[in-house]
């Protein structure tokens, strides 16, 4: 037998498919937690249901492709991907489409594509990649250079209006420069400039119903039959869990249509009433396995360009979880974010998914260098 036939026998069908199995084990499971909670929150519509299996399964789909790309490539596209991704922003306000008084989409006859949800991942790809080519930690050009890398198309998202995901790709972008080295002088400066700068978001970026999210998350009481009933419901069917939950498909808040965006945004709270808090100990325990994974490819990656924008996915996934579970909870303003792998949606599920897929390349590959 040759050489090359003895080495493809030893390298397992899990690494030659480019399929990372402890990472896509982890997603399985926190997907399918995800099904049993949407079929109860939908109110058993065995059509939602349907619906969210086959986004699912064209999301593991993208993961799948996505693994096959060998990091390097990736690197070769990531600045054409950028400049795509940008004139899509550039052409949301000409002929994008809206859609609850957000003109946040674009119309190409068979598909609505949203680009900022692109740009979630493309964001930390295009700073990964600049970063790369410099000696780290960067010099204060490179960092002004990476910055306004994410700035432009962080601007062109908060004028949509889309505050919530402009700030996501914002921290996708800035995971990706604080794993690059930068000094925590310079963490703190800008920390305190962003401060600075609230009283003018406050005052004429921010747009009315966003600045009445902000006060309804100080005191939701204040308007308890309007803005604030959202989380007072959240927090009334989250307590309501206790430790082992009212069982599944038993949460009265949820089933009797008390508790709005149960499906989407507030699933979280559908899935403590059910599941309680050994529910929600099962779900935090899956979300941090995924990121420790992550991490751990991360820290394993042979080259500066795979080893940030592995850090930098992950950190968007925690940004995902964190962001949802503090805003259901009443901890963080709402800002509209899903929780990842267990809401009702496509296109963010579909992101992260390619997000995801690019990471088992970056662990697959290497491990392939290495036999």
């Amino acid at each position: 037998m040759s050489g090359i036939d003895q080495t493809k026998r030893r390298i397992p069908l899990s690494e030659r498919i480019h399929i990372d199995l402890p990472l896509l084990t982890g997603l399985l499971i926190l997907s399918l937690f995800g099904v049993l909670v949407i079929y109860s929150a939908s109110g058993e519509d065995p059509a939602m249901l349907t619906r969210q299996v086959t986004r699912l399964s064209i999301a593991f789909g993208v993961l799948f492709i996505a693994a096959q790309v060998p990091p390097h490539w990736l690197k070769i596209i990531t600045f054409w991907l950028f400049v795509v991704g940008l004139l899509m922003l550039i052409a949301v306000p000409i002929v994008g489409e809206s859609h609850k008084g957000a003109q946040r989409w674009l119309n190409f006859g068979v598909v609505l594509i949203q680009p900022s949800e692109m740009m979630k991942l493309i964001i930390p790809m295009m700073v990964a990649a600049y970063l790369s080519e410099h000696t780290l930690p960067p010099a204060p050009k490179q960092q002004i250079a990476a910055a306004l890398l994410i700035i432009i198309p962080v601007l062109l998202i908060a004028k949509q209006p889309d505050l919530g995901t402009s700030l996501l790709i914002a921290s996708s972008g800035f995971f990706v420069l604080f794993l690059s080295g930068i000094s925590w002088r310079i963490i703190g400066g800008l920390i305190i400039s962003g401060a600075s700068l609230l009283p003018i978001l406050w005052l004429y970026l921010m747009k009315p119903y966003q600045k009445q999210r902000v006060l309804t998350f100080l005191n939701p009481e204040s308007d308890p039959r309007g803005t604030g009933y959202h989380i007072i419901q959240s927090k009334i069917a989250i307590g309501s869990g206790g430790g082992f939950g009212k069982g599944w498909l038993n949460g009265t808040q949820s089933q009797l249509e008390f508790l709005p965006e149960r499906h989407t945004d507030f699933i979280f709270a559908v899935l403590a009433e059910e599941f309680g808090l050994l529910g929600v100990l099962v779900l935090f325990t899956l979300y941090l396995f995924i990121i420790f994974r992550g991490l751990m490819i991360a820290a394993q990656a042979q080259e500066t360009y795979t080893r940030l924008l592995a850090g930098g996915i992950t950190m968007i996934f925690f940004t995902y979880f964190f962001v949802n579970v503090g805003m259901v909870s009443g901890l963080l303003p709402v800002v509209g974010l899903p929780l990842p792998m267990v809401s009702y949606g496509g296109t963010s599920m579909v992101t992260l998914m390619a997000a995801f897929g690019i990471l088992m390349s970056i662990q697959t590959h290497r491990r392939l260098l290495d036999k």
